[in-house]
């Protein structure tokens, strides 16, 4: 496997061709070179509270984000609004449950979530979100023990997604934002 720093891994992923910008071509690039974890340092910022989602790049076809975890945190269950994500781990691990949706209501915007697969991420194990089955969760355990920063490749570029209530059975549209923007930390995130 390659190992290159993350402005070298983003330099060849910007020069795979639109065409060939498919889940298969991708996720190969992912599983052939990793990303060197220290040279993701300007783009770390933990927070106490709730995972952080830092911006490293963004064209039209896709952005690449570093998603950084603390111990413990997790996400809501949620899609990415029929957009193609592969997903690599260069520090620690984290785990991804995947959901069924089932019963699904627009009108009322209900819907029963069934667990489907699981599987763990590293350094050594990247991921792509399947698209007939593109519900999914991320979760640091607390017994996987450290910090993680997983970085993200959405294609396309998308700012709002559905998240799900497993307990009330609903979903809604929620708008997304960045914690840092290239590195640069937005004036109104807040790490604690």
């Amino acid at each position: 496997m390659e190992n290159l720093s993350i402005d070298q891994w983003v330099k060849q992923l910007c020069a795979i061709p639109e065409p060939e910008f498919s889940i298969p071509r991708v996720l190969q690039f992912t599983k052939q070179r990793a990303i060197q974890p220290e040279t993701l340092a300007p783009y770390l910022f933990y927070a106490k509270s709730h995972y952080t989602r830092n911006l490293i790049y963004k064209c039209n076809l896709f952005e690449v984000m570093a998603i950084c975890w603390d111990i413990g945190q997790v996400s809501r269950v949620h899609n990415h609004r029929d957009q193609n994500c592969w997903m690599v781990t260069p520090i620690g691990r984290l785990r991804v449950q995947n959901f069924r949706v089932d019963q699904r209501d627009q009108a009322h915007s209900t819907c029963h979530l069934i667990p489907s697969d699981a599987y763990d991420m590293d350094a050594e194990h990247p991921a792509v979100v399947q698209p007939e089955e593109p519900v999914h969760q991320v979760l640091n355990l607390p017994e996987f023990g450290q910090r993680s920063t997983s970085v993200h490749i959405y294609s396309y570029p998308y700012s709002s997604c559905e998240v799900y209530s497993i307990d009330k059975g609903v979903y809604a549209d929620v708008p997304l934002h960045y914690s840092s923007e290239y590195g640069k930390l937005s004036p109104d995130e807040k790490l604690m």
